[in-house]
């Protein structure tokens, strides 16, 4: 028995992970957090949840060739345990 398989090349551009250190606002301990650069200077806002307490915290960013020229983060209100 002959088994024919499709391959099918896609072409992506490769995104680059920015690396920063934040301070988890409701546990207090140092965590790794990954931002992907924009294009331009738009602030992207998105929610990441910390890998010590598991709460999520609302991060805003931009970038400025290549670097991180604003970041902000706060903790998203209602997730008290």
């Amino acid at each position: 028995m002959v088994k024919y398989v499709r391959i099918l090349k896609l072409n992506f551009k490769e995104k680059t992970m920015e690396e920063t250190d934040i301070t988890c606002p409701c546990y207090w301990q140092t965590i790794n957090i990954y931002l992907e650069p924009n294009i331009g200077d738009e602030e992207i806002t998105v929610v990441e949840d910390c890998t010590v307490c598991c709460r999520p915290i609302e991060v805003a960013y931009a970038f400025n060739d290549g670097k991180i020229k604003n970041l902000e983060y706060h903790p998203i209100e209602g997730n008290n345990f």
